[in-house]
């Protein structure tokens, strides 16, 4: 194993193409870049929305392997290619096992390959879930802080679903100026809820933390609620515990009915993303028969051609896009080349003479 300091696309453009070498960067590398980072992550993820949507991107659709003898399990493979000024293509590759927490492991676990512009090799293996969570977070983030202009900004945050991502979230609003009078945890484990209430405490978070019985009383007591679970179909139907035009960052996707959905303003990554996989969207699209319902994206609220009504709920729904995925993996993978401490595998392309 070697250690490098140099990235793949650094040489000048006139050179010939070269084989990159191939890094592993564990998860302990990281969460090193990405500590206290929170701010710059989220401009990474903001620029690559913007490239996006002006269509320097390539976003297949997410495939899905599920299993007969496992349905509440599954893999995706989210293929993507990030154009600008640092270009990347690649994969990430994320499982998603809920049974896994009974066990007392992380329910998500995931890798990221890097694949180099100019040659197509893969020149980086990364562990993912960090940067699943933190792409994930910094989108929600950004939402937040976009989605409440032109409303008072919201004091109550509400989390329904308290697993890693809901963490990551909260370290992202708290990392982006953020802070809360009051915050309303649920979740249909109690140990759950009762462990992130710990983590908040323990955090320094301002502000009260209250246990909720249900989600609808943390619906109803937050101005900027947090859907994050595992639900695989939607389990609130009420359009009346969003009657105070709260923000929700509806990022399990799978948590509102249709009829919430069309009570409310409707804000997504991506349009054809998003209404498929029968997410909430998506199944409002199939009830309505049209895409009526969507005001449009967050680049489009960002680039100011939507204006969010601030007399409505707004409902922020990401998919999850794998050019974030790449441009945070990206990001951390420089910071670590540039550190100097990047572990490299050597010879790990064998076959590199055409004709032996």
């Amino acid at each position: 194993m070697t250690t490098v300091n140099t990235a793949p696309g650094t040489a000048p453009p006139t050179s010939p193409p070269a084989v990159p070498p191939f890094a592993v960067i564990p998860g302990s590398k990281v969460e090193d870049v990405l500590r206290g980072r929170e701010k710059t992550v989220v401009e990474v993820v903001e620029d690559t929305y913007r490239l996006h949507g002006a269509l320097q991107t390539v976003n297949p659709p997410s495939s899905f392997l599920r299993f007969r003898d496992r349905p509440r399990s599954r893999i995706i493979a989210l293929p993507a290619s990030l154009g600008g000024e640092n270009p990347v293509d690649g994969l990430k590759w994320i499982s998603s096992f809920p049974a896994n927490v009974t066990a007392g492991i992380p329910r998500a676990s995931a890798v990221l390959i890097l694949n180099d512009y100019a040659t197509g090799y893969p020149f980086a293996c990364m562990e993912s879930s960090i940067i699943s969570a933190a792409r994930t977070a910094a989108s929600a983030a950004s939402a937040a802080d976009r989605l409440s202009a032109g409303r008072p900004r919201p004091t109550r945050l509400g989390f329904v679903g308290t697993g890693l991502i809901a963490r990551y979230i909260h370290t992202y609003l708290e990392g982006t100026g953020w802070s809360f009078d009051a915050i309303g945890v649920h979740d249909v484990s109690p140990d759950s809820a009762a462990g992130f209430r710990a983590y908040l405490e323990q955090s320094g978070a301002v502000g009260r933390v209250t246990v909720h019985r249900s989600a609808e009383e943390v619906v109803r007591q937050s101005d900027l609620i947090v859907f994050a679970t595992v639900a695989d179909r939607p389990h609130v139907d009420a359009p009346s515990w969003f009657a105070h035009n709260p923000v929700v960052l509806h990022v399990s996707l799978r948590d509102l009915a249709p009829q919430v959905l069309l009570n409310a303003t409707n804000v997504v990554d991506d349009v054809d993303h998003c209404l498929r996989a029968s997410t909430s969207p998506h199944l409002t699209e199939q009830l309505t028969g049209n895409r009526d319902f969507l005001l449009g994206t967050l680049d489009d609220v960002m680039a100011g051609r939507v204006t969010v009504p601030p007399d409505r709920p707004v409902v922020f729904s990401p998919f999850g896009l794998g050019v974030l995925d790449l441009a945070v993996g990206k990001y951390v993978y420089d910071e670590v080349a540039r550190s100097g401490e990047l572990r490299t595998i050597d010879d790990f392309f064998h076959e590199l003479s055409r004709y032996g």
